[in-house]
């Protein structure tokens, strides 16, 4: 993409247009004149006149709204990333965050998780829902698959079970980070509407989440050691760190390091043994 001309939104429009497959989007496979979609095409596509998506292209009619890029990357197919991108060529900054409800992840980023193989790790989403884990996860934290999906939340764990709750060397310091990171990281997603029926059970069922969810504490992202009463290996001390996994901003990866090189044998005899 060409910044020369000054019309940066234009040519990465002009790119990604020039990019799709008629064949692939159903429309007719005749002999076009340049590869891709014509112009008017990608309108229909992004329910958009015609004459206002070809001045766009040519860098004209001044800074299109948000509900119009919005159409445009639709139209388009475009990824998060590059939605992101159209948005900061077009307006100056990324788009208003939006919420997206997690449908799964890769076979890639699993094979990730099992390339720890004493480290347990896992991935969360935005609304703090475990959805993968390795098997280091499993032996060492909780076996989350024995747990039906809407029982993977942190939260519901930490408040709700009292297994959980036991295995914390410190629950209450435990608890309260945990809701402090939580209420940044929904805001951050977008997600504030998605999580009114989780905290409202909890609300209910515990008076200790209540009481530090009406704190309205923030916690920022970062690591420390997590220290845990396991029943075979005893008291437990684990170096977290947590990272956004890219491309996936409502997806985040945890891992549990072992804190000390005496931690680290004893945590692979214990899964060695296994």
């Amino acid at each position: 993409m060409s910044l020369k001309d000054g019309n940066a939104l234009g040519d990465f429009l002009r790119d990604r247009r020039t990019r799709m497959d008629p064949v692939a989007l159903g429309l007719k496979s005749e002999r076009r004149r340049t590869p891709g979609l014509r112009r008017e095409e990608v309108a229909q596509r992004s329910s958009i006149s015609p004459t206002w998506y070809t001045w766009l292209e040519q860098g004209r009619g001044g800074a299109p709204s948000a509900d119009v890029l919005n159409r445009l990357a639709t139209g388009l197919l475009l990824t998060e990333v590059e939605r992101e991108h159209l948005f900061i060529l077009a307006r100056g900054h990324a788009p208003e965050i939006r919420y997206r409800k997690h449908h799964g992840i890769t076979e890639r980023l699993q094979h990730v998780l099992d390339g720890m193989p004493f480290t347990p790790a896992t991935i969360r989403t935005a609304t703090w829902d475990i959805v993968a884990w390795n098997r280091a996860a499993t032996l060492l934290l909780t076996d989350y698959a024995q747990l039906p999906p809407e029982r993977r939340n942190i939260l519901r764990l930490i408040f709700s079970e009292p297994r959980v709750r036991s295995a914390q060397e410190d629950w209450q310091a435990v608890a309260r980070y945990v809701v402090g990171s939580f209420r940044a990281d929904v805001i951050r997603a977008g997600a504030s509407r998605e999580i009114n029926r989780l905290v409202t059970e909890l609300s209910a069922e515990s008076p200790e989440f209540d009481e530090l969810w009406r704190d309205n504490d923030v916690v920022g992202p970062g690591d420390g050691i997590k220290r845990l009463h396991h029943p075979d290996l005893g008291v437990l001390s684990l170096e977290f760190s947590s990272f956004s996994v890219e491309g996936r901003s409502d997806l985040t990866m945890t891992t549990f390091h072992p804190a000390s090189e005496q931690e680290m044998i004893r945590v692979r005899s214990f899964i060695d043994a296994r």
